[in-house]
């Protein structure tokens, strides 16, 4: 019998043998699982949604026959990232609001208003992204120009933080503020006793509620184009970091619809209403969307001096910034959670804010807890509060670009003895070995690149500064890669579906045209993603030159 016919009478063995059907085989390909070995491998199987097997082509194809065969030509596949903290509703919102950021004057914002305006001739005009510190004069605005300009319509546009705001008058006056308000964790700021517009923290609430609802066909037109814009950032999970649960009730329909396919795990927010909606409602466990914990304000944000400090700010005498709640309403949550069963995350900035959440966690958890109770940003921690994350098993939960975004300035805020402390990665890391990271959008972008080349070359787009920012603090590629995936899935108690590409796991995975664990960093910022899969199905591909 010739070569030829042996080779195909195995051939036709082989695939008879293979009795077995998948959905999809992805080969030729180089593939970080980010297992706890972090192997490598070659080929890809999938079969309704789930990796059934990884290794080398020959032998998945001596196992299955397979409905659909794709060669990626050698690019690299990496597990979906998950961003561990944003706030994707809101992201999803403001592409139907001006976009400020990176506008480099107030003269610049007022152009933007005006065009927007031309564009949307009734309501309110809504905007954020801005931020002082970008801008030649680094003072706050007040609200003159606006209200001559707007005399009629409410403007309100959020700074990047999301902790402070610029109101006009016509805003101001629909919130009833008049600057004599007495308000826990806010401030309603004058000049001369006359409104600058300016609302910090809490104030801006007053301010936000009396927004008009988007309507349902708006609300489903922005959550769309938010999916579409991360999947086409190789995103496949999102942390939505404290929404209402009348915004949850509008994603589980679109759940339902088989609309949603970006999965959300959902942080509730600190309010009345929403724990009752826990308490009758429980936890909801699902492949898209999850509810099962619980976003606390502790203190407010480091650029707008409103994270609470130990000692004064360097570069405001006798100003410590404010906790946003009393220590009692963080004990009281903390109890809650506990009993329930409720994961609780705790936006923490400052080290007095730290602090105060760190030891009202302490109460509740014993060192051999499983609860994963984060502190969300963990910013600026006292030496002598680090080896509380570690001792009470508390998950620190950082943005990268934080660091990155805040080197200019945060100085300047914290003083030479206190910034050696700040956006400390490394030591966090350090502490239960396992750190997930975000990137906190719109507050940031929302590029998870970007979130990886602050994480490990701790520089600026500029590649500034030359040795990096605080360089002790930062993260190997591999601890930033498993961040963005496998320690972002465990912060959501949902490692053993996610995070890697493993068998059993969904089949939420990216290829990228360039390799994280050896692109340079001037590399790293021109990366594309080539396409996002999640659940097996392609959610984005890059469109060909």
């Amino acid at each position: 019998m010739s070569r030829f016919y042996i080779f195909l009478l195995t051939s036709f063995l082989l695939t008879a043998c293979s009795s077995k059907k998948a959905d999809l085989l992805v080969y030729n390909a180089n593939i970080y699982t980010v297992d706890s070995s972090f192997q490598k491998a070659e080929a890809m199987a999938i079969d309704k949604g789930l990796i059934v097997a990884i290794g080398k082509k020959t032998d998945l194809e001596a196992q299955y026959s397979f409905s659909e065969k794709e060669d990626v030509d050698g690019q690299y596949i990496y597990p979906g990232f998950i961003d561990a903290h944003a706030h994707f509703v809101g992201y999803a919102m403001n592409l139907l609001q001006v976009n400020l950021v990176g506008t480099k004057s107030w003269g610049e914002i007022l152009q933007k208003l005006k065009a927007f305006s031309k564009e949307n001739p009734s309501g309110w005009i809504i905007g954020g992204g801005w931020d002082q510190n970008d801008w030649t004069i680094k003072n706050y605005p007040d609200n003159t120009e606006l209200n001559t300009l707007f005399p009629d319509r409410p403007v309100l546009l959020t700074r990047i933080d999301g902790h402070a705001a610029i109101a006009n008058q016509k805003a101001l006056m629909l919130a009833g503020i008049t600057g004599k308000e007495n308000i826990i964790g806010g401030e309603v700021e004058s000049s001369n006793h006359k409104l600058t517009g300016i609302l910090i923290d809490n104030a801006v609430d007053l301010v936000s509620n009396k927004i008009p609802e988007k309507t349902e066909e708006e609300f489903r037109m922005a959550i769309s184009k938010a999916q579409e814009n991360c999947f086409a950032m190789g995103l496949t999970t999102l942390n939505d970091c404290g929404l209402d649960f009348e915004v949850v009730e509008k994603l589980k329909k679109l759940q339902e619809e088989n609309f949603l396919r970006m999965r959300l795990y959902i942080m509730l927010s600190d309010k009345a209403a929403n724990y009752e909606y826990a308490q009758k409602k429980g936890k909801l466990i699902g492949d898209r969307l999850t509810v099962r914990s619980f976003k606390v304000y502790g203190d407010g944000a480091l650029g707008s001096r409103g994270a609470c400090l130990l000692q004064p700010y360097n570069d405001r005498a006798n100003h410590y910034g404010f906790l946003l709640s009393n220590a009692g309403h963080y004990d009281s949550v903390a109890s809650w959670c506990f009993k329930n069963g409720w994961q609780m995350n705790t936006h923490a900035i400052g080290d007095s804010g730290n602090r105060v959440i760190l030891s009202t966690y302490a109460k509740y958890l014993a060192p051999t807890n499983d609860l994963r109770w984060r502190i969300e940003h963990a910013q600026v921690v006292n030496p002598a509060d680090i080896q509380l994350f570690g001792k009470h098993r508390i998950i620190p939960s950082v943005q990268p670009t934080h660091a990155t975004s805040d080197m200019y300035w945060a100085p300047d805020r914290l003083g030479s003895d206190r910034i050696p402390h700040a956006y400390a990665y490394k030591s966090l890391l350090e502490q239960n070995n396992w750190i997930p990271l975000g990137t906190d959008f719109p507050v940031e972008d929302i590029s998870p690149f970007k979130t990886f080349y602050a994480a490990v070359f701790r520089q600026d787009g500029n590649e500034w500064p030359e040795t990096g920012f605080q360089m002790n603090n930062a993260l190997s590629r591999e601890e930033a890669l498993r961040g963005m995936t496998i320690w972002a899935a465990k912060a959501s108690f949902e490692e053993n579906k996610k995070g890697s590409l493993e068998v059993g796991k969904w089949a939420d995975f990216v290829i990228l045209d360039k390799d994280l664990m050896t692109v340079t960093p001037k590399a790293l910022k021109e990366i594309a993603v080539v396409a996002t899969y999640s659940n097996g199905k392609k959610e984005y591909a890059r469109k060909k030159k």
